[in-house]
């Protein structure tokens, strides 16, 4: 292997601190839901699925059975690419692309429980409500500090 290969390899310092990385607490901080995975074969919308269900008003009996069955494969899917992340020859790019898909689908995983559960509801509304207050108390610091720069009277 020419010496530029080799060393465009992961290392295994590199690895196992992916491999932490995938499991600390809040590892899917940021991560996005992939848009496209193939899981057994067949191309699958992980984030369309999340999209869809987490903008229901409500979930049917067949959408709660059905999200188990998602989580099933989703999950199969992560622990295979986690495999491949622990034990394949991988190039840097390689491995920090299978890193975001798995923490991808970890974070799809949680959403689609949460989805199931009932929390996401509450957590999106409960962002809206923050955010609202937050936007509010901007615009008053903002007007106060035209009111004490002299620019507003």
């Amino acid at each position: 292997m020419p010496e530029s290969a080799k060393d465009n390899m992961i290392s295994e310092w590199e690895r196992k601190q992916l491999l932490a990385a995938l499991h600390a607490r809040l590892f899917w901080v940021g991560e996005e839901v992939p848009y496209s995975v193939e899981i057994k074969g067949e191309k699958c919308k992980p984030h369309d699925l999340v999209w869809d269900l987490i903008n229901k008003d409500t979930l049917s009996d067949d959408d709660v059975r059905h999200i188990d069955t998602y989580i099933s494969y989703i999950r199969e899917k992560e622990k295979e690419d986690e495999l491949k992340l622990a034990t394949s020859k991988l190039t840097r790019k390689d491995a920090k692309a299978l890193f975001n898909e798995t923490a991808g689908l970890l974070r799809a995983i949680m959403d689609l429980r949460e989805i199931e559960d009932g929390t996401a509801k509450e957590k999106e509304q409960e962002f809206r409500d923050t955010f609202s207050r937050e936007r509010v108390d901007e615009a008053r610091r903002w007007l106060q500090f035209l009111k004490d720069s002299g620019t507003l009277e």
